[in-house]
């Protein structure tokens, strides 16, 4: 069975948010004529809401039936950006992946450790790209910020940064 085709399972962190401060860095390197969609994401979010100021959105949620891992919307989009769920990140990469267009996705820099991303991208023959922070970022959970968690985040990405590694500072 592909990870494809197993629905993913709400982790009890799988709906922490990221703050705007973590949205803005990859702001820069999103082409202005691109649709962009965002898998796991309401209109609420600081993605829909920052990336919308210069750029078409596709908001999409598990919450509204639209599982990442079976769906996909009808309508033209160019990259995926988001902040995905950490439980089955693998299946949720292997799933972007397989969609064959650019993309953009916050993950701990510790999944580094796991052989997934290297075997995966090596698959797809794909260089992994990773936009990083100097910093740690802080995700809201509840409304509230969870504090600044033990692990450092960086955006995972395919064929959207201009260089394989970029180390930004965070605008906390």
């Amino acid at each position: 069975m592909t990870s494809q085709n197993i629905l993913y399972s709400k982790g009890k962190n799988d709906e922490c948010y990221t703050p705007d401060y973590g949205v803005k860095p990859i702001l820069k390197y999103i082409p202005k004529n691109w649709v962009v969609w965002c898998p796991f994401d309401t209109e609420d979010s600081e993605f829909v809401k920052q990336i919308s100021k210069t750029n078409k959105v596709i908001a999409s949620h598990i919450c509204n039936g639209q599982d990442f891992l079976l769906y996909e919307p009808k309508e033209h989009w160019d990259c995926i950006i988001s902040n995905p769920p950490f439980t089955n990140k693998r299946g949720m990469f292997e799933r972007a992946l397989q969609l064959g267009k650019p993309f953009a996705l916050i993950m701990s820099i510790v999944w580094l450790n796991d052989n997934a991303p290297k075997t995966i991208w090596k698959e797809y023959n794909k260089d992994l790209q990773l936009l990083m922070f100097e910093q740690r970022m802080e995700f809201i959970k509840n409304g509230e910020s969870i504090g600044r968690p033990t692990f450092s985040s960086a955006y995972f990405c395919a064929d959207f940064l201009p260089k394989q590694i970029i180390i930004e500072k965070l605008e906390l």
